[in-house]
């Protein structure tokens, strides 16, 4: 006998159940199994079917159709985003126990994951304020002229992250995405944006462990580069699925890592972020 995935029918999240029946998570188990790649890929597979019954019940929700007008509602976001949280942050604590490396299914599913994660979290305000908020200029009506950079808040501590800008030559800073950069702006190298983009995610990633770091300013530094990649790798404008174009299939580890320290840092301040939910059926 293996370890199993309970769920029933319709459910949302699942969990993992040992050979003895009790409960446990997907890093525990990983850790001594000699097949622990297909643990890991259980593991992906039914999250994927995770996503599809979520689309199906919240998907008027999470695509800006209309904003949540019941308590209930409001709770069912916040058990949506808590459930896709802690099974994305399973996956990628496992892929870190056992050296395995998230290809595209993987950067795609939890990409796509983290995306409705995001998603439920705005219209309750549980998203923090995106890097430099406030300090940029508004930007007026009609074409910009200028140059756009991947902008960080604080070079000396990179784990504040950073965000795109338009720099003009009057030295007005206006926001920029990526999606703006790679779709409706001329004269841009698409593959040098793309890198610098994910650079900037492994910066942050790579510095959340530092002593000094605040995990909430990683945390909302993260999840703006996410959701900024993400948007701008979607399969179309009303779609969530996520998409890599070829040959980038490095960017889907670095998602894959960037998803999981997010939970990682936002449990750090709400503990109960990784308590095992109880999942409505």
């Amino acid at each position: 006998m293996r370890p199993r995935i309970v769920q029933q029918d319709g459910q949302i999240g699942f969990h993992w159940t040992t050979i003895a029946g009790a409960r446990t998570t997907l890093p525990e188990l990983v850790i001594g199994d000699d097949e622990a790649d297909r643990l890991v890929a259980t593991h992906l597979e039914a999250l994927d079917d995770a996503l599809i019954i979520a689309a199906e019940r919240f998907g008027e929700l999470l695509g800006g159709g209309r904003r949540p007008e019941t308590d209930c509602e409001r709770d069912d976001l916040v058990m949506l985003h808590r459930i896709l949280d802690g099974l994305c942050h399973e996956y990628a604590t496992a892929l870190e126990h056992t050296g395995i490396t998230a290809d595209l299914r993987a950067g795609k599913i939890v990409g796509t994951a983290t995306l409705f994660s995001i998603r439920a979290r705005l219209p309750l305000g549980l998203l923090g304020p995106a890097p430099l908020d406030g300090e940029l200029d508004d930007p007026t009506l009609g074409v910009v002229s200028g140059f756009g950079e991947m902008c960080q808040v604080d070079p000396d501590r990179p784990w504040k992250g950073g965000r795109w800008i338009v720099r003009t030559e009057s030295g007005l800073r206006y926001p920029l995405t990526l999606s703006m950069l790679l779709f409706d702006s001329s004269g841009v190298n698409k593959d040098a944006a793309r890198n610098e983009h994910r650079d900037a995610l492994s910066a942050v990633v790579s510095a959340a462990c530092s002593p000094d770091a605040d995990p909430l300013a990683v945390a909302c530094a993260l999840d703006w580069l996410l959701y900024d990649w993400l948007m701008a790798h979607r399969d179309g404008p009303d779609s969530a699925e996520i998409v890599f174009p070829k040959g980038r299939d490095e960017d889907a580890a670095v998602v894959v890592a960037a998803a999981g320290v997010s939970v990682r840092s936002r449990a750090m301040v709400d503990p109960g972020l990784l308590a095992p939910p109880i999942l409505p059926s």
